[in-house]
C-alpha cells in the first residue's frame, strides 16, 4: 500500500522492439523467377507475387498464379489470398522473368516469357496494371519491343523505365519508358553497357545503378552461348527531359558478376541495394549454361549515393533467381526464389532487418 502512494515514483524499463512483430507466412506454394511488387493503400501494404516457376522446375511448372498478402501498419496480416490470373495474349499463359513495380494503387506488370514443351521461348508484349483496391487488371499499351528478364524502375511517380533485357532471339540495349499518365511509350538514351538479361538495378531520385547480367556470345559456325557480364553503370536522368540519361561506367563492388539478384532503391537511407544472385548464369531450372548446377550468394551490395561508394555485407540466407527486393515491415525481403541445390522456396526471406529500437516505458509501483 505504501508503494501505491508513491505516485511520482516510476521505473524506467528499456525494451527491444521489433517492427516485424508478426512473422510473415510463407507463400501458398514454392515459386521462383516470379514478378513481385508492393503498394501501400489506405495504410495497408499489399505485397504480391505474379506467375513464375514451381518446385518441379520443368516447362510444365511455369504458371500464372497470383497471390496477395495484406499487412496492417502494426504488422498484423491475414492469410495469402489467391488473385485472378494475369491475362495473356500468348497461347501459353504461364510466364517467367516478368517484371513488376508498384505505383499509387496499382502494380504494373511487364512482359516475361513462355516456355513450350520443346523449350522454345517467346517474349510476351503484354502490359497490365493490377488495381489492388478492386483486384482487377487493366490492359495498357503493349511494349514497343517485348522484353523479359529486364529491369523496371519508377521515376517521378509517373515514368517506368525498362532497361535492356531479352527479346525472343537476343538482348537489346533499349531503355523503353512507359508514361503512366498518358498510357504511351517513348525511348530514352540507350543502355551504355553490353545488352544483358538477368541484370539488376535500383533508382533513388534521378540516380540509377545497374549491375551485371548475362551477354550473348556469338561463335563461328556454332550456336550462340552466354557469358556472365561483370559491370556496373550509373545513370543520371535529366531533370527536364526524362528521355535523356547520362550513363557512366562505374566501379564494381566485387569484380565478380551476379545473375538474377534482387535489387531496389532505398530512398530513406540514400542507397541502392543488391541481394543474392548466382555467379554462374543458368537456365530456368537453376542449372548453368555450362551444365554446372548454380549456387546462390549471400552477399549484399549497397551503393551509397552521397559518398558514391560500395559496402559489401552478407545476408543470413543465400538465395538467387529473384525479380525484385521489397521493403516489408521495415525489412528488405525476397519472395520465393532458390536456395542451395536449386531448391525452390516458399519463404519470405528477410535479408536486411531493421535495427532494434529502444522504447522507454514507465511503470508505477504496485
Amino acid at each position: 500500500m505504501r508503494q501505491k502512494r508513491l505516485l511520482l515514483a516510476v521505473i524506467s524499463l528499456i525494451i527491444t522492439f521489433n517492427a516485424n512483430s508478426y512473422p510473415l507466412p510463407p507463400l501458398p506454394e514454392a515459386v521462383t523467377n516470379n514478378a513481385v511488387a508492393s503498394v501501400t493503400v489506405d495504410d495497408t501494404q499489399h505485397i504480391m507475387s505474379f506467375m513464375g516457376l514451381g518446385s518441379g522446375k520443368s516447362y510444365k511448372d511455369v504458371h500464372n498464379k497470383v497471390w496477395k498478402l495484406e499487412i496492417k501498419p502494426d504488422g498484423s496480416h491475414g492469410p495469402w489470398q489467391t488473385m485472378p490470373s494475369v491475362p495473356a495474349s500468348t497461347k501459353l499463359k504461364g510466364r517467367l522473368a516478368a517484371t513488376a513495380v508498384g505505383l499509387d494503387a496499382r502494380i504494373y506488370l511487364f512482359g516475361g516469357y513462355t516456355v513450350a514443351r520443346d523449350h522454345s521461348e517467346v517474349s510476351a508484349p503484354d502490359v497490365y496494371a493490377f488495381d489492388v483496391r478492386n483486384d482487377k487488371y487493366i490492359k495498357l499499351a503493349s511494349m514497343p519491343v517485348p522484353v523479359d528478364d529486364s529491369v523496371a524502375l519508377v521515376y517521378k511517380d509517373r515514368y517506368i523505365y525498362l532497361i535492356s533485357g531479352w527479346h525472343n532471339d537476343g538482348n537489346v540495349n533499349l531503355v523503353q519508358v512507359y508514361d503512366t499518365m498518358k498510357d504511351e511509350w517513348f525511348q530514352a538514351s540507350p543502355y551504355l553497357g553490353k545488352p544483358v538479361f538477368g541484370h539488376a538495378g535500383g533508382i533513388v531520385d534521378n540516380q540509377i545503378m545497374i549491375c551485371d547480367g548475362v551477354t550473348t556470345v556469338p561463335r563461328m559456325l556454332e550456336r550462340r552461348t552466354f557469358a556472365a557480364e561483370t559491370a556496373c553503370y550509373l545513370g543520371e536522368i535529366d531533370f527536364i527531359n526524362p528521355a535523356r540519361i547520362n550513363w557512366f561506367k562505374w566501379v564494381h563492388p566485387t569484380d565478380e558478376s551476379r545473375y538474377r539478384m534482387a535489387a531496389a532503391g532505398d530512398v530513406e537511407n540514400g542507397r541502392i541495394i543488391f541481394v543474392g544472385g548466382s555467379n554462374n548464369p543458368y537456365n530456368f531450372n537453376g542449372v548453368g549454361y555450362n551444365r554446372v548446377p548454380s549456387e546462390p550468394s549471400d552477399e549484399i551490395w549497397s551503393y551509397y549515393l552521397d559518398s558514391r561508394t560500395w559496402k559489401v555485407t552478407s545476408s543470413e540466407r543465400a538465395t538467387m533467381d529473384h525479380r525484385g527486393l521489397l521493403r516489408v515491415c521495415d525489412s528488405w525481403v525476397t519472395l520465393g526464389g532458390m536456395s542451395h541445390k536449386q531448391q525452390v522456396l516458399d519463404a519470405i526471406t528477410p535479408h536486411i532487418k531493421p535495427k532494434a529500437k529502444k522504447v522507454e516505458t514507465t511503470a508505477s509501483p504496485n
